[in-house]
C-alpha cells in the first residue's frame, strides 16, 4: 500500500490545500493529511480547529486521515509508515526550498521520497496569509476559503 502524508500549517485551510488534496488522493492508497505543531508560529487556529476543519473537509474522501505532528516530518513519516511526502509548488521561489528539504529528508531517511505536485494555475497566488491579511480587514474570502470555514475565520478577528 502507498501511504503518502501531505504536510502543512493549514491555517486556515484554503481552496488550494484542498485542491492538493483531492488530487495527491488519488494518487496514493493512503493520504495522511499532517498538521504541524509549531509552537513558534502563532498560530490563527489552535491545533484541535485545524484538524476539525480538515476532517470536516475531507469527510468524503475515504483515503484521507488527517493527524497533527510536532517535531520533524521525516520522523513523522517513518511513524506513519508513510513512503512518500507530497508538497505542493506554488512559484519558482518554493521550489528552492522545498529541494533543500527534500534532499536533507532523503539523507536522513531514504526509504521516504518526496514528490512535488504544481499547484493549479487558478491557486497558484493563493496563501494561508493572504486569507487571514484579507479577513483582518474585513475583505471578502469566499473566493479563498470553504463556505464552512468563512465564518469561522472572520470570527477569529472579531475577538
Amino acid at each position: 500500500m502507498k501511504r503518502a502524508i501531505y504536510p502543512g500549517s493549514f491555517d486556515p485551510v484554503t481552496f488550494g490545500h484542498m485542491d492538493m488534496i483531492l488530487r495527491s488522493a488519488k494518487i496514493v492508497d493512503e493520504l495522511i493529511v499532517a498538521v504541524l505543531i509549531n509552537s513558534a508560529k502563532n498560530s490563527l487556529f489552535s491545533i484541535e480547529e485545524r484538524v476539525s476543519m480538515l476532517e470536516e473537509m475531507t469527510s468524503g474522501i475515504p483515503n484521507v486521515k488527517v493527524r497533527s505532528f510536532e517535531g520533524l516530518l521525516i520522523d513523522f513519516a517513518k511513524k506513519m509508515d508513510a513512503s512518500l511526502i507530497i508538497r505542493g509548488l506554488r512559484a519558482v521561489t518554493d521550489f528552492e526550498y522545498e529541494l533543500q528539504l527534500a534532499q536533507t529528508n532523503r539523507i536522513v531517511n531514504a526509504e521516504v521520497d518526496t514528490m512535488f505536485l504544481i499547484t493549479s494555475l487558478k491557486y497558484a497566488y493563493l496563501s494561508s496569509t493572504i486569507v487571514k491579511e484579507m479577513a483582518s480587514y474585513g475583505g471578502d474570502i469566499s473566493q479563498f476559503v470553504p463556505e464552512q470555514l468563512i465564518e469561522r475565520i472572520y470570527a477569529k478577528y472579531k475577538q
